[in-house]
């Protein structure tokens, strides 16, 4: 069951108890909504972190799947984001330390994307905050006001060859996302996204943070270490006797090392040698 989205210093929503229903039938849709459903723009105080709810930065293309933030290559750090009408703008990166883009978190749920691909194609697809996708139109200009998935809002992501951990976002029309400074005469302008560039740039090569829980390799840790945990009283069990503190190790070092039943048979053995011998 896929996680709604949480920032540190969110209160821990209580768990109600639901009636069990058959549940096959839920789309990808459903998915994308529960992970946003619970988001909010808090401030992060580190107080309530799990390794769950930390941000990574994606090294694969493969990596990215769940509640992404794109980590533009602004002067000072920006983010992708958009706002409840579906209006694309960058916005500062707040939790961010030197500005170093590989410590980047949202501290604004408007900063936030559920990224997944496109079933039956390597393409993916953004949705925002609000449930509508990033879209990029002929011309270049984006918006997050659609509410199906088109040409216009599906993308390639796509490793930059010679920076590993980058990566350029790629239209169908293969021209990508790029920043650039303001054309307005405002002062202190925020940078501009377009989606025109047909070259790939500096000002089209970034970052793609992610929550941990998503990323492929940490998830198979945690579980593989999850899988290790056992108590002394699981193993008493299995054995069928009391066991010795040394017993107890040999145990545990099989199930990391994938021997487990073996010795846990050969004990099993041993105690009705020792019973009846």
């Amino acid at each position: 069951m896929v996680k709604a989205l949480t920032f540190k210093g969110d209160k821990k929503p209580k768990k109600r108890k639901r009636t069990t229903e058959a549940s096959g039938s839920a789309d990808k849709n459903d998915d994308d909504d529960r992970q946003l459903k619970v988001a909010k723009a808090s401030a992060e105080d580190g107080d309530n972190n799990t390794d769950d709810d930390s941000w990574v930065s994606a090294d694969v293309a493969t990596d990215i799947s769940g509640p992404i933030m794109f980590v533009l290559p602004t002067e000072p750090p920006t983010a992708l984001a958009c706002d409840a009408i579906g209006k694309v703008f960058t916005l500062p990166i707040e939790n961010i330390i030197d500005n170093n883009p590989i410590t980047a978190e949202p501290h604004d749920v408007r900063q936030v994307w559920v990224a997944n691909r496109i079933v039956g194609t390597e393409h993916f697809r953004f949705k925002g905050h609000h449930g509508k996708y990033l879209s990029c139109d002929k011309i270049g200009l984006f918006s997050a006001t659609s509410e199906a998935i088109t040409p216009l809002e599906s993308f390639n992501i796509i490793p930059t060859a010679d920076t590993p951990g980058t990566f350029q976002i790629q239209t169908l029309r293969e021209t990508f996302l790029s920043v650039r400074a303001s054309r307005s005469s405002k002062a202190n302008a925020p940078p501009e996204v377009r989606g025109d560039e047909t070259e790939i740039t500096f000002d089209t090569t970034l970052r793609i943070r992610m929550q941990a829980r998503y990323k492929p390799k940490l998830k198979a840790s945690k579980e593989e270490k999850a899988r290790e945990k056992i108590s002394r009283s699981e193993l008493e069990a299995a054995v069928g006797r009391r066991l010795e503190e040394d017993e107890v190790k040999k145990l545990k070092k099989a199930r990391r090392e994938g021997n487990y039943h073996e010795t846990l048979l050969d004990m099993k053995v041993k105690g009705k040698h020792d019973k009846y011998g």
